[in-house]
């Protein structure tokens, strides 16, 4: 059904800045507590004074994390109509602003909801599974920072304080590295559980995993990125999601800029994607001798990475499409 009636919503910690327009025009705006309670009295009496039929209301929000999870539980049990938007997007479109308020934000929200209701993305709601996944991908990651956060001063340090210091500084930090390896060693086990569970799941990482340089670290965050190549089930729109695809720089004739990536970007898929083509540029093989032949070529190492980068993406997304895992020598009988 088509949306008369658009909400936006300013989400933090704490609290819900709601606004309501229509017919292009802020009518309401009001703040209640982020809590499901307060969620549960406060929005129907909301629509009800704006006599807004929540199915033909939709409601648009910057992604928050957890803090939003409350109120997109109570949206998707009553099956309403959700457009989740990166912030950076909606604060681009709306051209030059000036201010910035709780309110504010809430008001532009809406009123980049409504201008932009021809372009609407419905937010597709990840299965248990998934948000568990990403829940424990993201104590993996911070596991490994904190181990990375001790060993690296007491690396750098060597030399430059007393041998005996060093040494006793070190023992005690080896303790603590040892015990986090084993956490990590822990969570990886149960990520690789979770994902064995579940027909889908186990066949996606089976084959993104399929992929040359690939590994286990990469194939679990594009499962989760890619809400299991549901949300993101283009390549090319992956590839622009993490910030792999170049994009020309010009304007009349006198700037003519070289073709460069975004900043926009999801900077741990980049990275992720960048030691995956470290990896498999070590291994003989076509993407190996690509390599080699653009940079005797006299191409940039840097942008031939970036180039193998997208070749990874394409090869991922073509084998889920297919259903199917990488084939090496199919691929060689084509070249």
């Amino acid at each position: 059904m088509e949306a008369k009636n658009f909400v936006g919503i300013d989400v933090s910690k704490g609290a819900l800045d709601i606004s309501i327009v229509q017919d292009g025009n802020v009518i309401l705006y009001t703040q209640v507590k982020n809590s499901p309670l307060q969620i549960n009295s406060a929005i129907p009496r909301l629509l009800k004074q704006c006599k807004a039929a929540i199915e033909e209301t939709l409601f648009c929000m910057e992604y928050t994390g957890i803090y939003s999870a409350p109120l997109l539980k109570w949206l998707q049990e009553r099956k309403a109509l959700i457009w989740m938007e990166s912030g950076i997007h909606i604060k681009k479109s709306m051209g030059l602003t000036r201010g910035k308020s709780d309110k504010v934000d809430s008001n532009r929200i809406a009123l980049f909801a409504f201008s932009n209701r021809h372009k609407v993305k419905y937010y597709v709601a990840p299965r248990p599974i998934i948000e568990s996944l990403k829940a424990l991908d993201a104590q993996r990651s911070r596991l490994v920072k904190a181990k990375f956060q001790l060993i690296r001063p007491v690396q750098e340090q060597k030399g430059f304080i007393d041998g005996a210091i060093s040494k006793s500084v070190e023992k005690f930090a080896q303790k603590a590295v040892d015990e986090i390896t084993r956490q990590i060693s822990a969570v990886e086990k149960e990520i690789k559980r979770v994902i064995d569970s579940d027909d889908r799941l186990r066949n996606l990482y089976s084959i993104v995993t399929s992929v040359e340089g690939v590994g286990f670290v990469t194939a679990v965050y594009m499962l989760i990125s890619t809400n299991e190549f549901i949300s993101i089930n283009d390549a090319r729109k992956y590839a622009c999601y993490s910030g792999v695809v170049p994009f020309e720089h010009s304007s009349g004739t006198s700037v003519r800029g070289k073709n460069r990536v975004s900043h926009v970007a999801d900077k741990n898929a980049k990275k992720l994607l960048h030691m995956a083509a470290l990896t498999v540029i070590q291994h003989k093989g076509e993407l190996q001798d690509y390599y080699h032949r653009k940079v005797q070529e006299g191409k940039n190492k840097m942008c031939v990475l970036n180039a193998i980068r997208n070749k990874l993406i394409l090869r991922i997304f073509s084998c889920v499409q297919r259903g199917e895992p990488f084939k090496k020598e199919y691929l060689y009988k084509v070249a």
